[in-house]
């Protein structure tokens, strides 16, 4: 069991609806030396790839976003949900669905932050059905930047998200994989990584 699994069996909470509950040390108030942990294992997994950047989607995958970037060397860039007036320029658009919100979005970024030059690693909090994940895929393609990887904080295996993206042949790496969780009981069953 690694650092994240226990963490979570510590702390997480489990609520119906499918939900894990991570916000007392993860996505609201968030655990400075977990994220840095965080930041180097991403960094350890995917030492093998040329990196230019990270790509993430506000607001909760900016904490985790960082840390990696930070141990890779590069910019972060993160996806924003709204265009705002200090934006100018041409931007790169994908619609997105929340799980978390239930909400439809349009994610920005300026095309002067994504080139086709850009090796980018995709960084989150959470892989449910892979929305997220498959705006800031298109997002990185409008560019015609190479996308390198996908790193995601906790993956919910038992839906469809990170099978799709398997299959879609991404390297998809995850720190914790939850297969099953009993919001009435508070069990969490972790997947056996290596």
């Amino acid at each position: 069991m690694n650092f994240l699994e226990q963490r979570i069996l510590r702390d997480g909470i489990v609520k119906e609806g499918n939900v894990l509950k991570v916000d007392s040390f993860l996505n609201h108030q968030m655990d400075i030396a977990l994220l840095e942990e965080i930041g180097q294992e991403f960094h350890r997994r995917f030492a093998d790839k040329k990196i230019t950047k990270v790509l993430t989607i506000e607001s909760s995958g900016i904490a985790i976003a960082y840390p990696v970037a930070k141990a890779f060397g590069v910019p972060l860039v993160f996806a924003k949900k709204a265009k705002s007036i200090n934006i100018d320029g041409e931007v790169y658009a994908a619609d997105v669905t929340s799980f978390t919100y239930q909400t439809n979005n349009q994610v920005i970024v300026s095309k002067k932050f994504l080139s086709a030059d850009d090796h980018v690693l995709i960084i989150d909090d959470f892989l449910a059905n892979g929305y997220a994940l498959q705006g800031l895929i298109s997002l990185v393609e409008a560019a015609d930047a190479t996308v390198e990887g996908l790193g995601i904080a906790i993956e919910k295996g038992f839906q469809e998200g990170g099978m799709r993206m398997r299959n879609l042949g991404y390297r998809l790496e995850s720190l914790a994989i939850v297969d099953s969780m009993n919001a009435r009981t508070g069990e969490i069953v972790f997947r056996a990584q290596d």
